[in-house]
Formats: C-alpha cells, sequence, structure tokens
C-alpha cells in the first residue's frame, strides 16, 4: 500500500564522488521489495516534484530502508545535506518489484551498471532465499576503482566487477565481463543505464533466457496519473489503451521481451 509519511534519517555518508548511502527509519520497510522505489519529496519549495530513488536495502527488524543515490539536480543535491535525525517526506513503496521465485534453485545474472547496482543488493539478499549461494553471480559495471557497495554484495553472491577504465576487473561493461569469465545463467536481473539494458535484452533474447529488467526513467507523479513516464510494449496498456505501460506503476520491472527499448 502506498503511503506519504515523514520518516528521519538514520545515517548519511558519501561512498564515491557524487554517490550518497542514507538510511531512513520507516515502517514501509516492512513491506517493501527487491526492485521497488521511494520518492522522495525535496523541502525546497521551488522543486515541486518528487525523486524516485530505488530501494538498495531493507531491515525490516528496525524498520529502515537504505537507499543509494547519485547527485543529479538540485533535489538530490538537498538530500545529500541530510544528516541522522533530519525528517524526510517520502511516499512508498512504489512499482512492482523483481520477481524472486523466477529464479527458484537456478543459476542467475545480477546485472547492475553505475547507479543501477544499489536495488542489485535487497534482490540479491531476497535469492539467498531461492536458490544456492554460488548460484548467485553479480556482474555490476563501474567508472573506475570506486567499486561502491562491492563488499555489501559479496556477503550475498560471487561478484565480477567491469570497470571503464580496466582498473578493477574486466575492462569494459557487464556483457564483456561475462564473455571474459565464461560465466552462463537460466535467468537475468539487471538495472542500469538504457544502452546495458538493451544489450542484455538482445543477449537474453539471443539465448532464450528470462531476463528481467527494471527501467531507470524520470518520472512526475509516481504513481501513474501523469502518464510522463512510458515504455512501448507488446501488450496494449488497460489504462491507456494503446502499446505503452506506465513505468513507475506497470514497472519499473518487466520482463524484457515484453518491451521495446
Amino acid at each position: 500500500m502506498k503511503q506519504k509519511q515523514t520518516a528521519m534519517v538514520v545515517s548519511q555518508q558519501e561512498i564515491a564522488p557524487m554517490i550518497y548511502d542514507m538510511w531512513i527509519e520507516t515502517d514501509l520497510a516492512k513491506t517493501a521489495l527487491p526492485g521497488q522505489f521511494l520518492c522522495v519529496y525535496p523541502k525546497d519549495r521551488s522543486t515541486l516534484l518528487p525523486r524516485p530513488i530505488s530501494i538498495c536495502e531493507v531491515r525490516q527488524d528496525q524498520a529502515a530502508l537504505r537507499i543509494v543515490y547519485r547527485i543529479a539536480g538540485q533535489g538530490t543535491e538537498e538530500f545529500s545535506h541530510y544528516g541522522k535525525g533530519d525528517t524526510v517526506r517520502i511516499l512508498g513503496t512504489l512499482g512492482n518489484g523483481f520477481p524472486v521465485e523466477q529464479a527458484a534453485g537456478k543459476k542467475i545474472f545480477l546485472m547492475g551498471g553505475g547507479i543501477g547496482i544499489p536495488p542489485m543488493l535487497q534482490l540479491a539478499k531476497a535469492l539467498n532465499k531461492v536458490t544456492a549461494q554460488e548460484n548467485i553471480q553479480i556482474i555490476a559495471g563501474y567508472r573506475d576503482c570506486r567499486t561502491f557497495l562491492r563488499e555489501d554484495l559479496e556477503r550475498y553472491g560471487r561478484v565480477f566487477p567491469a570497470t571503464e577504465d580496466g582498473s578493477v576487473g574486466v575492462k569494459g561493461n557487464v556483457l564483456d565481463a561475462v564473455t571474459a569469465e565464461g560465466l552462463d545463467a537460466e535467468v537475468i536481473y539487471a538495472c542500469g543505464p538504457m544502452p546495458m539494458l538493451r544489450a542484455i535484452k538482445r543477449y537474453a533474447e539471443e539465448r532464450d533466457i528470462p531476463a528481467y529488467i527494471s527501467l531507470e526513467e524520470h518520472m512526475a507523479c509516481g504513481v501513474g496519473a501523469c502518464l510522463g513516464c512510458v515504455v512501448k510494449t507488446k501488450e496494449i496498456d488497460r489504462h491507456s489503451h494503446v502499446h505503452n505501460a506506465r513505468i513507475c506503476t506497470d514497472g519499473p520491472v518487466f520482463e524484457a521481451r515484453e518491451v521495446d527499448i
């Protein structure tokens, strides 16, 4: 159930240049699923729209959610100055998450690129309940040697980093790492920039592997009312009656074969 509420910041730190790691105390943690997101509202009234941010990790026993975000504008710049005890206005939990049950007993790729890496953490934790840890292969694409969240991810699967400059792991992107390491999988879960997701979609279709991709998109309302974030689909959307789906409510996770990206 979606709720708008005022939460409290538990902690925040910068974990890479312009990338911040914030824990928020909220009872939304009790129902949050891997792949869902929050809308976070700036306090500055000149920035009217909330910012959608993926859920990175959940601690249900502490009623806490973790979000990891990159400063991309005025709103996220404001968030980066929050500290312990500050309040933050949020709406959540939003969107449909990753279908964890599809991975039961199977060999898996978790593929994250850049700020698409954070949602892979909670997903990896959830997948540990349905398949063996050695089946969970996490391919993480970074710009350089600042491999944020790598140690967290290594607790839940085997991590194969790829960096644009070759400073850590394989030089190149996540699919370059798959080739270089000789990896294979039966199911793919992915989040990252659109060129990466297009390449993963092609890779999965060529091998007839189900791939569940989380689409990153600018959003205005976050609840499906404005039709500001749509993606072309094979099926007709019941809401708009055209071949479109709303990323914020019908997604952000889609089976790759369902969408035209």
